[in-house]
């Protein structure tokens, strides 16, 4: 849930001027009706007016999509029904069109009707004439520019009318293809005059007395705020999982500091460790558990505060505070005026946490995916942030969970990313060897997401009559396609001791592939070593040609040709025979550099690959190929789909002795 950018697609522009055609038709009946209410209808037709300004100034504009699963939208939902169910005052949820979605008890409670009746139906259906076309208004505004705005209402209660202030807030829920309203009832603090004495309900007195008023418009606030934070937790940890626990916990930490609490602690176990204690787990589960470790904490941006959250995260919790009780236990606790101040534990200098930070309300929720605890998030709030109260538990509990998922799926991919490192680093030389007279360069970059083992390889080995290099990449990822890629790459070694011609040695490892269930694509480069210069025999199996980058800039690609490996039988492969001189540079890249895709899915392609190069002309092989590893990740801002093998080598000038 979250604002959404504000241009206008021509399709959505037309809706905008029909919708302010027609309210601009109700503003002039209401302010013919008896008794008007002149002074709002005057305040809607001049939100019109902003609002026709908006739109013409949106003319044109393309409208974003917004990405998301259908896993993060049922967490949006599930935010709104449990903010809408715990919410103290009236919540109305309104789609596009100011139809009621959704309304809780209380607002179901102050028009004297059900939730079901009122769902469905106009939201201005339920307000009185004199107000229905200055809100409708209002609506409008807060749908296109996202500001909120506070609005007097007079609702048609089943018994009488009842006067109100309603506060109106757009949101984005994920699923859905148009903003939507927030409409939070309070009671207002003028009295309904003497026209409907029978509206001078309960709600109304506390607010003449004192008891409400300024007290609900707080509380309104309070609700819309809470509802902003969990959907922004939601983006922050589940629409884009975090595959790096250090920066989930640190997110999860600035948000709350910064719009719950003064200072939030996180505390956490090692990958290992876990408490599974039931809640009457007791002194006996407090024995068994694991340590917790202070991972961060967060506070005021005020110098001494600083220096004091730099010595908190030196303090870990020991088995005498919250934290660490409630990790044990898995009960969250709320402690709204601090009576021990030592609840939070001791500073290194003998002082009570709380009262080094001047903590006067606490809470503190365990970490857990639902079959075990891994750590708490704690709170201490002072000022304006406390005290603490059961909705603020109730929010921090469900970010807790949030936090527990990415956190273990963070773990799991960094076991699995560990695992699959250690693998690929098997399949790739250690070390490239020493060619007379020549200079060689690999790169290979990991694809940005999952956390498999890649198929690309690439060798540089002696063969009969002098050197080769091939690249390869295996269909697929994973275990499987690994096992495929050191049977591939080991046999072109093996075959390339008794075959001589790169045709000859790809015909070898096809029949090796026959009986696996992937196919492989490859290049073989055979190289016979002449003075000042070098004859390159090529044999290609459909894969990405090699290029040649001349010393004087020049660009030339090697014929195409050839079936992948592993397919058929009778394989041919294709061949080309190269010579370079000194300053010539042969690349043999795979089919990763040119399908990496920018935001727009454009792929970076042959000619930018070919720009690349062409400026680093005549380097060493290791420049050229630093210079294509920044253009791609630069187009693709970091997110490369597939894995990326790049091999150069470059005739070096000879020298004397």
């Amino acid at each position: 849930m979250r604002d959404q950018p504000d241009q206008l697609e021509p399709e959505s522009l037309l809706r905008e001027i029909s919708d302010l055609e027609g309210r601009i038709g109700e503003l002039r009946q209401a302010a013919g009706v008896p008794e008007p209410d002149l002074r709002a209808t005057l305040d809607a037709a001049l939100v019109e007016l902003e609002l026709a300004l908006s739109v013409l100034r949106t003319m044109g504009g393309e409208q974003t999509g917004e990405p998301g699963g259908s896993a993060a939208a049922e967490n949006e939902r599930r935010v709104l029904r449990t903010v809408f169910q715990d919410a103290p005052v009236p919540l109305f949820l309104l789609d596009r069109t100011t139809s009621v979605r959704r309304v809780n008890q209380q607002a179901a409670q102050l028009l004297g009707t059900s939730s079901g009746y009122v769902s469905g139906k106009q939201f201005t259906a339920f307000c009185d004439m004199a107000t229905r076309a200055a809100l409708r208004s209002q609506l409008a505004a807060v749908v296109r520019t996202g500001k909120r705005r506070r609005v007097n209402v007079r609702f048609l209660g089943r018994d009488h009318p009842v006067d109100a202030v309603v506060t109106l807030a757009r949101v984005w829920i994920r699923g859905e293809p148009d903003p939507m309203v927030v409409v939070a009832a309070g009671p207002t603090t003028t009295p309904v005059d003497d026209r409907a004495p029978a509206a001078q309900s309960a709600g109304a007195t506390r607010a003449r007395t004192g008891d409400g008023g300024p007290g609900d418009d707080e509380a309104v606030a309070t609700i819309v705020h809470r509802m902003d934070v969990l959907a922004t937790a939601s983006e922050l940890l589940l629409d884009e999982p975090v595959f790096n626990e250090t920066v989930a916990v640190r997110r999860c930490a600035r948000l709350l500091a910064a719009e719950l609490a003064d200072w939030a602690f996180i505390d956490l176990t090692g990958p290992g460790g876990a408490a599974g204690a039931s809640p009457q787990g007791g002194i006996h589960a407090a024995r068994a558990a694991p340590e917790l470790r202070r991972q961060v904490v967060m506070g005021p941006e005020d110098e001494r505060s600083v220096e004091a959250a730099r010595m908190l995260e030196e303090v870990d919790p020991t088995d005498d505070t919250l934290p660490y009780t409630t990790f044990v236990t898995r009960q969250s606790a709320l402690r709204p005026h601090v009576e021990n101040l030592d609840v939070l534990g001791m500073c290194p200098d003998g002082q009570p946490v709380c009262g080094k930070i001047g903590a006067t309300s606490v809470l503190s929720v365990p970490i857990e995916d639902g079959d075990r605890a891994i750590g708490t998030i704690t709170l201490a709030a002072s000022g304006e942030y406390g005290p603490f109260d059961l909705m603020d538990l109730g929010v921090v509990q469900r970010l807790g969970r949030y936090l527990a998922l990415v956190i273990r799926a963070a773990r799991l991919y960094r076991r699995r990313a560990e695992v699959a490192d250690t693998l690929q680093a098997g399949l790739l030389p250690k070390n490239l060897p020493a060619i007379p007279g020549v200079s060689v360069a690999a790169r290979y970059l990991t694809a940005t997401h999952g956390s498999d083992v890649g198929g690309d390889f690439y060798d540089v080995f002696r063969t009969e009559n002098g050197w080769g290099l091939v690249l390869g990449d295996v269909c697929g990822k994973g275990e499987d396609a690994a096992a495929v890629t050191a049977t591939a790459r080991h046999c072109v070694r093996l075959a390339s001791r008794w075959k001589a011609r790169p045709a000859d040695v790809l015909g070898i490892v096809n029949e090796a592939l026959l009986d696996e269930d992937r196919f492989v694509t490859a290049v073989m480069a055979g190289l016979t070593l002449e003075t000042e210069r070098i004859i390159v025999s090529l044999g290609t199996a459909g894969h990405p040609p090699a290029l040649v980058v001349r010393a004087n800039g020049v660009i030339r690609s090697a014929s195409r040709g050839g079936v992948p490996l592993g397919l058929f039988e009778d394989f041919e492969a294709g061949l080309d025979t190269i010579d370079l001189t000194v300053g010539d540079t042969l690349i043999l890249h795979s089919d990763g550099v040119l399908e990496a895709c920018d935001m727009m899915r454009q792929e970076f392609g042959q000619e930018r690959l070919l720009e690349a190069l062409a400026g680093y002309a005549g380097k060493p092989p290791e420049e050229m190929l630093a210079s294509v590893e920044r253009a791609l990740l630069d187009y693709c801002d970091g997110d490369l789909r597939d894995d990326v093998s790049m091999l150069a080598l470059r005739v070096e000038p000879p020298t004397l002795g």
